[in-house]
């Protein structure tokens, strides 16, 4: 890695960063036909709630404070448009005049008025402000906004309700980011600056020697990655591009038609405290990171759920700030890289835990290498490249995200539901940790593309998951057969018990309905395919 400082190099326009050409061009092709059922696939959102009675909010002076850190973070009022001269894809800067004199909806807020304290009204109010056409505006650098949703009460005259500048307790403040412009590790610095500017009621302080994101694109683009592309052309040599993982599909995509829907089928587990501490017991005793550990768990489910097979190539997200100038800044830094396994079914735990762990260590050095590289380098075509379409991710929750501090009033983060989700992968795996919370600190969720899977085929899956995860990580005291740590990975199971009761039952008792030796062969059979297919 270059070791000379970055510096500023005071532009307003160049050409997109590695990071903003994916998230463009994906969105242009990938979710741009009528099939696409969601308007905006690439959107942060963050959800804020004041939660306490004694709590209020000024919206004049959360709407200057939300001007002060889009004026602050130019990459907040950044446009991306494709050069029609040269097909590049440019991002260009919006002056901080344009961003004062707009009108409040482009570069602020929406005030939205809710006349009913029914949760689901809420939630699907939420879902129609995510699904808005004219959410974004990218080529206008129209990339970040702020909806308010204030709860009116019968009692309040009309009049002076709109006149009322307090927000109380439970309305909300929806917080929505292009994701081309923002990344989760944007999250700490966009709230700390939102308070902070809340607070002073004053503009944040600049300097214009500062390194912005438009600067980290330039520099990303004259770094010498010669070592980088010998690593990840070692990484995927050999690699059969047209073997795709034979995952239990409800449909099949066409090979002609890539387009998706966006439509998610979503599955969620919520691990109880004792596999959680005894899943963050195990990453500590073998030195591992959750995210090193939760991957092993993950490589050993799809070796199991793809009857044995061996050549496990999935993708996963890395933050890529690989600088410490890069540690305060707002931008899309994630890169998604392939991490390939070839893996020995007679592997115990421990020895996928050592293989994974070097795995992550060798490409944590190399992370910065842009997938595009990465596919042109290898001659890969982006449609048919299938490990591109299984992703992994570990969340771990900061402590300085789930509250809001403006002033006196804290603001508690809330989860958006799951219909406002979308499916941007057709099978992808994320755990989170919140050590926060006294349940459900660690827990995951399956978000799988509807194209491909039913609902009730995604809740299977997480079933047998949910349940293999218990071999490894439960104790002793429970029902469930722990898996020795010495012995091979292929010992684990992914039937689940009332399944092997249930083909215990056909096999040794004769039902009622049962009347010969050929019906008993037939319903065999049938749990045998219901076990294995689902």
């Amino acid at each position: 890695m270059d070791d000379y400082p970055w510096a500023s190099l005071h532009l307003t326009q160049s050409r997109a960063s590695f990071a903003q050409e994916r998230i463009y061009l994906d969105e242009q092709i990938r979710f741009s036909s009528k099939k696409t059922t969601m308007n905006n696939m690439y959107v942060v959102s963050l959800l804020y709630r004041i939660s306490s009675t004694n709590d209020h909010v000024s919206i004049t002076r959360l709407h200057h404070a939300f001007q002060s850190v889009i004026i602050k973070h130019n990459i907040l009022r950044t446009a991306l448009y494709i050069d029609d001269t040269n097909g590049n894809i440019i991002q260009h800067c919006i002056g901080v005049k344009v961003v004062l004199v707009d009108d409040m909806k482009s570069y602020g807020m929406t005030i939205v008025n809710i006349h009913n304290n029914d949760h689901r009204h809420k939630n699907e109010i939420i879902e129609e402000i995510l699904n808005q056409s004219d959410l974004f505006h990218l080529s206008k650098g129209h990339v970040t906004r702020c909806h308010i949703l204030r709860h009116c009460y019968q009692s309040q005259d009309s009049i002076s309700y709109e006149a009322d500048d307090l927000l109380t307790e439970n309305d909300y403040i929806l917080i929505s980011i292009h994701h081309a412009m923002f990344d989760g590790a944007s999250t700490p610095i966009f709230i700390r600056d939102l308070s902070l500017a809340y607070q002073s009621n004053d503009s944040l302080s600049m300097d214009e020697n500062t390194l912005n994101y438009i600067d980290y694109s330039v520099h990303e683009n004259i770094m010498d990655i010669s070592l980088s592309r010998e690593f990840w052309h070692s990484q995927l040599e050999r690699y059969n591009i047209e073997c795709s993982l034979s995952l239990p599909v409800d449909r099949q995509r066409s090979s002609a038609n890539q387009q998706r829907s966006g439509v998610a089928s979503i599955a969620e587990i919520n691990f109880d405290n004792e596999i959680c501490t005894s899943f963050l017991n195990y990453a500590s005793s073998h030195h591992l990171t959750l995210f090193q550990l939760g991957l092993t768990t993950f490589y050993i489910f799809l070796f199991k759920l793809t009857h044995g097979q061996t050549d496990l190539c999935i993708s996963s997200i890395n933050a890529n700030r690989y600088r410490s100038e890069l540690v305060n800044m707002i931008g899309m830094f994630v890169s998604t890289l392939p991490y390939r396994l070839e893996i020995d079914s007679n592997w115990s735990l421990i020895e996928m835990v050592k293989h994974v762990r070097e795995k992550c260590l060798s490409i944590l050095e190399h992370a910065h290498y842009p997938l595009q590289h990465i596919l042109d380098d290898n001659r890969f075509n982006q449609s048919n490249v299938s490990f591109l379409e299984i992703i992994f991710d570990f969340i771990s929750v900061p402590k300085d995200i789930s509250y809001l501090s403006l002033n006196d009033a804290n603001l508690e983060r809330m989860s958006l539901e799951q219909s406002a989700e979308v499916s941007k992968f057709d099978f992808s795996l994320t755990f989170e940790y919140n050590p926060l919370l006294d349940n459900k600190r660690l827990s995951c969720r399956f978000v799988c593309s509807h194209d491909l899977f039913e609902k009730p085929t995604i809740s299977k899956i997480a079933q047998r998951f949910q349940y293999m995860f218990q071999q490894l990580f439960q104790t002793q005291s429970s029902n469930i057969p722990v898996m020795n740590v010495s012995s091979s990975i292929n010992k684990l199971s992914l039937i689940l018990p009332e399944e092997a009761e249930e083909m215990e039952l056909v096999v040794f008792h004769r039902l009622e309905n049962i009347v010969n030796e050929g019906m008993i062969v037939r319903s065999l059979f049938y749990c045998f395919i219901k076990v294995v297919v689902s």
